[in-house]
């Protein structure tokens, strides 16, 4: 059997620094994909990579806010990372989460409720060391982000 080789390949890719600089274009195109497929799939699960679709309710307008995230396994849990690419700047979505603590997960055409919390300390050392090891590109994100400490949120099922 052949594998895919493109996991391998965006795992190259997420540890180039000028990747980065490309948000501009694969956000539009995630959106692109995701409507040509109704949803069913984005950028990173062309790549290969694991992905999830998280509706969170937003902390300002209070409507459903809907984004595409990569995802750390970790047992029957997931790790998000709040990189946004490297910016300076936090991800709106996390500080939704943050606010609101639970979300939807889209997930292999299942969707269900989390429960999300924030990971710190010692738990989150643990946490960042996973997810370095499964997207070592976070450590350019990280050096992109002028020190800026990413929000990391184990998601559960509820």
């Amino acid at each position: 059997m052949v594998s895919n080789p493109l996991p391998n390949l965006a795992r190259w890719l997420g540890r180039q620094p000028w990747v980065m600089g490309t948000a501009r274009f694969v956000l539009p195109t995630e959106r692109l994909i995701r409507a040509l497929s109704r949803n069913r799939i984005g950028v990173l699960d062309i790549a290969g990579l694991p992905s999830l679709r998280m509706t969170v309710t937003g902390r300002k307008s209070g409507l459903p806010r809907e984004t595409s995230l990569l995802y750390v396994p970790r047992g029957e849990d997931f790790l998000i990372i709040g990189s946004n690419w490297g910016s300076r700047q936090h991800p709106v979505w996390s500080a939704n989460l943050r606010a609101a603590g639970t979300a939807l997960v889209r997930l292999h055409g299942e969707t269900f409720p989390v429960s999300a919390t924030e990971i710190d300390g010692v738990d989150r050392e643990r946490a960042w060391d996973l997810a370095v090891e499964f997207w070592p590109g976070y450590r350019v994100e990280e050096r992109l982000a002028g020190g800026r400490e990413f929000r990391i949120f184990e998601l559960r099922r509820r």
